[in-house]
């Protein structure tokens, strides 16, 4: 237990975003699940704000609280994989980097992000979706059970079976219902290897680039996922450097399939303009898991806006690009995450997550050093966001949402948050699990 002025404290409320500048009174950094009982307990019988970190990645900076108590589980990073039954045992303190490298020991994996330092327990609480989703789903369509801390102190196991109505809560209603202590996962087969990489154009090239996959997005195979980033280009090798510091479209590409037919799969994507540059080919999948990790390094200031979309309309990829131009940083982007297939193909009211109609998630990614940017940065952020607004479905991803958008849980959750008011009045009616995308009771 640290609390402040202690040898420890200032580094553990340390989180991934800069801008989080939060002093709990009292960081429980937990062993197990007595200690999180005992944490929950202690912070009901004294009426104090609770928070809960795990990986600390959370955009909002919610894993802290100021003068109550964070219980931090960071040090439970327990990843036990069953290659027999296809099932992973994961703490929630693992990173996604801890459970690849245990999972991909066996050519498994479960759908997870894009950058290795994420939490999987924050991440699979919101919903969760990254480079295999396309072809398996989301986290949460992945996620089979879990151990769950209920506000009254009771540690209960949440399933199909048992406990269902907060089983179908926790995925994708974020850390409202508890405190998960453990995950039960479905193992899928990916890699060891993969076949992906990175084709950069100019950004002038970017509409018909984003036009031109845009036609050939259903026809897609689920194995094979393209996102589009939109950035200036960094110092890669690969790049000429007379191009480091210019206006790009990146596609990120990862194919699951057997990597022999990657090339013939990617080919047309290298013809879609004239590119500054590529680096495709095969490659290890925890590799590609982390290709973007210099890009999301932790001290940064970062500050997110999201939609969903349907589809990608030409005046949207018109208004993209001009904002591009505009950027007010050198580390800020916009990313375009191509969804669809399997996590098209399950109900919306299956769990909470509903997001079932998005084909694209797009994030409005400022990042920044200086606390002297914030404001024009954010104002560029902010912009961007109201000026995307009428093309999209006026839904969002809740892992992307900061902390004063808490007007857009409704529509983050849509025609299941009544249901999951229900089911937060039963399981915690004092509202003890506030300091999150609140679903009030």
């Amino acid at each position: 237990m640290l609390q402040p002025g202690e040898p420890g404290y200032d580094q553990a409320r340390q989180v991934w975003n800069a801008m989080i500048d939060r002093r709990p009174a009292l960081i429980v950094k937990s062993a197990g699940a007595a200690d999180v009982i005992d944490t929950v307990a202690f912070a009901r019988a004294n009426g104090v704000a609770l928070s809960v970190r795990a990986g600390g990645h959370n955009i909002g900076g919610l894993a802290l609280c100021d003068g109550g108590v964070t219980l931090d589980l960071s040090g439970m990073k327990s990843v036990r994989i069953d290659p027999t039954a296809l099932r992973a045992y994961v703490e929630p303190g693992a990173t996604l980097g801890d459970f690849d490298h245990e999972a991909q020991a066996f050519g498994l994996a479960t759908p997870l992000g894009i950058n290795s330092t994420t939490g999987v327990a924050g991440l699979t609480l919101g919903g969760g979706f990254g480079w295999i989703s396309r072809k398996y789903g989301t986290t949460v369509d992945n996620l089979v059970s879990a151990q769950v801390v209920t506000a009254d102190g009771k540690l209960v196991h949440a399933s199909a079976t048992e406990h269902p109505d907060l089983f179908w809560a926790i995925r994708g209603g974020g850390g409202n219902f508890g405190v998960v202590t453990m995950f039960e996962f479905a193992l899928r087969p990916v890699g060891p290897e993969i076949y992906g990489g990175l084709i950069v154009y100019p950004l002038e090239q970017g509409v018909a680039v984003l036009q031109a996959l845009r036609e050939r997005f259903d026809g897609m195979p689920d194995e094979l996922t393209v996102w589009a980033v939109m950035r200036l280009a960094p110092p890669l090798p690969f790049l000429p450097p007379q191009t480091h510091g210019k206006p790009i479209v990146a596609l990120a590409i990862c194919y699951i399939g057997p990597p022999a037919n990657g090339p013939q799969l990617v080919e047309p994507l290298r013809h879609l303009g004239t590119p500054y540059g590529e680096h495709v080919g095969p490659m290890p999948f925890t590799a590609w898991q982390q290709a973007f990790d210099p890009l999301l390094t932790p001290g940064a200031r970062n500050y997110w806006k999201s939609h969903n979309f349907a589809g990608l309309d030409d005046g949207l990829l018109t208004l993209l690009t001009d904002y591009v131009n505009k950027l007010p940083s050198p580390h800020t982007e916009i990313f375009i995450g191509a969804m669809g297939g399997q996590t098209n193909r399950v109900a919306a009211d299956a769990m909470a997550y509903p997001n079932r109609d998005a084909n694209y998630v797009m994030n409005v990614h400022g990042r920044w050093t200086e606390p002297a940017d914030d404001a024009a940065c954010i104002a560029w952020s902010r912009e961007v966001f109201q000026a995307a607004a009428p093309y999209a479905l006026g839904s969002v991803y809740v892992n992307f949402l900061t902390q004063e958008e808490g007007d857009r849980v409704g529509a983050a959750y849509g025609p299941n948050h009544a249901r999951l008011v229900e089911v937060k009045r039963r399981y915690d009616p004092d509202n003890l699990f506030r300091h999150n995308q609140n679903i009030k009771p």
